[in-house]
């Protein structure tokens, strides 16, 4: 086994996601350490997640974690909200000291906890709502806290296929937020890597007097954290960004350019095999 202290540090950060809602997570990290390549994993062939068994994402992950350690990756981010609720343990059980790794659920968690809220709402795919691990780990901090959870599981494929800030999500978006179990909410989460897209709807729809959070920000913080920990910081660019999909289609890369604001190149990998 690898020791984090024998990772070279210049070693690429891989990030992985079901589909294209990770790169909310990518862009911030792109953002924040512009010295570091980053190998990116979108597993299309599968998407979304969200409806998919705990053991077939737990599969999928770790057939992705291996692949995105062959490319040599020093840290792992597991930048989906399902396989960071059903994978991470087991992930960490198989591949802990051959990367450092980051979830995206603990970073949102720690976010709010010790805000003072009273009632807080977490939207997400059913798989994470399924889990229950908002819940848990938000009670497990703060046991006085009311904790609601909504599946709200149109919205990442609307978003995957391009529809978002327009009348149809406008009507989705009020449909699941109109839910009675949100009244009264103080602070909402949004679980899921896709919907920093919808945001400003979501802000919108209740009109500024709540806090929204999602994952992208708090994520970066706790990798640069793990990073300077472990000294494994970049020292210059470390090349070009690769990124690798399980299965190619046009509207999926047309789909990237609102999340990135460019084009990216799409490298499709099978590694089911």
């Amino acid at each position: 086994m690898v020791q984090n202290k024998d990772l070279k540090r210049n070693y690429s950060i891989g990030i992985f996601d079901s589909g294209i809602g990770g790169l909310t997570v990518a862009n911030a990290i792109f953002k924040r350490f512009p010295n570091e390549k980053i190998i990116y994993f979108g597993d299309t062939a599968h998407l979304p997640y969200g409806d998919k068994s705990a053991d077939s994402i737990r599969f999928y992950s770790l057939k992705i974690c291996k692949f995105l350690l062959e490319q040599n990756c020093k840290m792992i981010v597991i930048a989906c909200n399902s396989a960071s609720s059903a994978a991470y343990d087991t992930l960490l059980e198989f591949f802990e000291g051959n990367a450092l790794f980051v979830n995206v659920v603990d970073p949102l968690v720690h976010s709010v906890s010790y805000k003072g809220f009273s009632k807080v709402g977490v939207i997400a795919t059913k798989a994470t709502i399924r889990s229950d691990i908002y819940r848990r780990k938000l009670k497990t901090i703060d046991p006085d806290l009311e904790v609601v959870q909504l599946a709200t599981p149109l919205f990442a494929p609307m978003i995957e296929e391009g529809f978002h800030n327009n009348q149809l999500s406008t009507e989705i978006i009020k449909n699941y937020l109109s839910h009675e179990m949100l009244n009264g909410i103080d602070a909402l989460l949004l679980a899921c890597t896709h919907y920093p897209l919808i945001k400003d709807s979501i802000d919108q729809f209740f009109e500024g007097k709540i806090e929204i959070f999602d994952s992208t920000d708090v994520v970066a913080d706790v990798v640069e954290e793990k990073l300077n920990k472990s000294s494994l910081n970049s020292e210059k660019l470390q090349g070009t960004h690769e990124f690798y999909v399980s299965e190619f289609t046009e509207s999926f890369a047309e789909t990237t350019k609102v999340f990135c604001n460019k084009e990216l190149e799409l490298i499709e990998k099978a590694i089911w095999t």
